[in-house]
């Protein structure tokens, strides 16, 4: 498996990062390395919406596998096969994303480069494969399993007008829609525990009570 590429984006550390592709609308830039940066390469690809990202779990590297994997969104204390889950920790460590393309940039700087909306993927990920998604490769009965259980866990947001001040306009909303999702372990409810965010050269702390997600300070990373 070669390395075609690296994405590059606000996400700077695993804690955060969207659980699945497309539930942040915010952008990532995916610049091919030097051996394919060829413009032939991408010809025709602004013809389609939407592509899929074959990708490297790259922090998630390790000798030896568990045929079994404690999803979040079981809160962690239930066991499921690894080949039900989309845990990084698995055999082959290949992450697969579907995420929208909002441009296939041909000039400027490490052109050709694409920018795409929605990744889930961390800064500097490694990618091994881009290919176009078509709309048979959508199943809109398809049963989502034990996966289901983790679409109504979502927050209410509150950022105080002097933290919001802290944060670029452009950032704003799409930093509301990220905590929404509930960046912590489905284990974890400790009302009085301060959880920590890096998101775009910030670092943004917040507490959790009774549905309601407070942002208590947000600080600009050293």
């Amino acid at each position: 498996m070669k390395i075609i590429a690296h994405i590059y984006n606000d996400y700077t550390e695993k804690f955060g990062i969207p659980r699945q592709s497309g539930m942040v609308g915010d952008l990532s830039r995916i610049v091919f390395e030097p051996e394919y940066r060829v413009h032939e390469a991408v010809r025709g690809l602004e013809a389609f919406s939407h592509i899929w990202l074959i990708w490297d779990f790259s922090l998630a590297h390790h000798d030896g596998w568990s045929p079994t994997v404690r999803p979040p969104v079981l809160g962690g204390n239930e066991r499921m096969g690894v080949f039900a889950t989309r845990s990084p920790n698995r055999p082959n460590p290949i992450g697969l994303s579907s995420v929208r393309l909002r441009e296939v940039c041909l000039e400027g700087q490490d052109a050709p480069y694409l920018i795409v909306e929605g990744a889930d993927l961390m800064d500097g990920t490694p990618i091994f494969d881009v290919k176009p998604y078509i709309q048979r490769d959508c199943h809109p009965d398809a049963k989502e399993g034990f996966n289901k259980a983790g679409e109504s866990r979502k927050l209410e947001v509150a950022i105080p007008q002097q933290q919001a001040g802290r944060i670029p306009e452009d950032k704003l909303e799409n930093i509301r829609t990220l905590l929404s999702l509930d960046p912590r372990p489905s284990y974890q409810h400790d009302t009085e525990r301060i959880y920590g965010l890096s998101y775009g050269g910030l670092n943004i702390r917040f507490k959790v009570e009774d549905g309601l997600l407070t942002v208590t300070s947000v600080e600009k990373e050293r």
